[in-house]
């Protein structure tokens, strides 16, 4: 029976997938480490992979295995790659396609480029977050705004030279204009 104020959560985890997580950790953190040389990543995708384990085993889905959980890592690796370069080409595309030579101003660009979308108003937010970083189609961002394909496809030209007006008169990293 439990205790006044105390809520069950569930079943105990299985002894079995608590002695994979042991064993396994060090060598799915050191995959993903190995690949992604970021120690917060690691981490991060290492939990995704566990938790996907977690959900697996409560499903009675496919036997949890050390090669399955690097399988599942990998496959964590992928999606996280993925999600990147989406939101990277989306930046592109919003800036106008301007590339630059060092790697850490890109990042910075995406920080700028995410506080000029902040500013701007929530039609333009919403069309371009839906459009460029969420990589939908027009037609579906249309219909999830509730409007017609031209009125959305108008809408885009507005929010973009909008967004490019004030990219461009923001002052960047560093206090170059």
């Amino acid at each position: 029976m439990s205790s006044p104020g105390s809520r069950a959560v569930g079943p105990p985890p299985d002894p079995g997938l608590l002695s994979l997580y042991d064993s396994a950790l060090p060598e799915v953190y050191g995959y993903l480490l190995a690949r992604c040389g970021r120690r917060a990543l690691a981490e991060d995708l290492t939990a995704e992979t566990f938790l996907a384990a977690v959900r697996a085993e409560r499903d009675g889905g496919a036997p949890t295995t050390v090669p399955w959980l690097i399988g599942t890592a990998r496959h964590k690796l992928v999606d996280h790659w993925r999600r990147l370069e989406r939101e990277q080409r989306s930046l592109r595309l919003v800036d106008g396609g301007a590339h630059t030579e060092d790697p850490w101003d890109d990042e910075l660009d995406a920080l700028r480029a995410q506080q000029v979308l902040d500013q701007l108003s929530p039609a333009h937010r919403a069309a371009l977050t839906l459009r460029y970083l969420d990589d939908l189609p027009v037609a579906r961002v249309a219909a999830l705004l509730g409007r017609t394909l031209h009125a959305t496809e108008a809408l885009l030209v507005r929010a973009r030279t909008a967004f490019r007006r004030a990219y461009e008169s923001t002052e960047q990293p560093g206090g170059a204009p």
